[in-house]
């Protein structure tokens, strides 16, 4: 094998390591706003950059090495074993809608909160405790 087949397979295997690690920072950036951001609206920011972090791990654990895309066309009847597997793609793309609908929701219960309480702070929301 020569020296430019060695450095496309190092940096394919490096590439799929940094899907990986990418996806796992936003999970865990997204979480971090979750969990200690103390205003709605980034709340659901992290919320969605959470979202976004799911999504990409799907799609790297979906994806195969050295597959092209799950299309059939004229001449490629029998290359069934050379596609990637189309249901984490579907899953995705529902997930990606969902989660618009799930963030336009949420941002749409926060304006009407501020527009209640005159504040989107969590801790100034005593009205909700109980």
């Amino acid at each position: 094998m020569n020296s430019f087949q060695e450095v496309f397979i190092r940096y394919r295997e490096l590439m799929e390591i940094a899907v990986y690690g990418v996806a796992i920072l936003l999970i865990l950036i997204g979480l971090y706003a979750v969990l200690t951001k103390k205003h709605l609206v980034k709340v659901v920011i992290g919320l969605s950059i959470m979202d976004a972090g799911v999504n990409l791990l799907f799609v790297g654990v979906g994806y195969i090495t050295n597959h092209t895309a799950p299309i059939f066309s004229p001449g490629y009847e029998d290359a069934a074993d050379k596609m990637v597997d189309p249901v984490p793609q579907a899953l995705v793309l529902t997930a990606i809608v969902i989660g618009f609908a799930v963030t336009a929701l949420a941002l749409s219960l926060v304006i009407r909160l501020y527009r209640h309480h005159k504040t989107a702070n969590i801790e100034q929301l005593n009205s909700l405790r109980w």
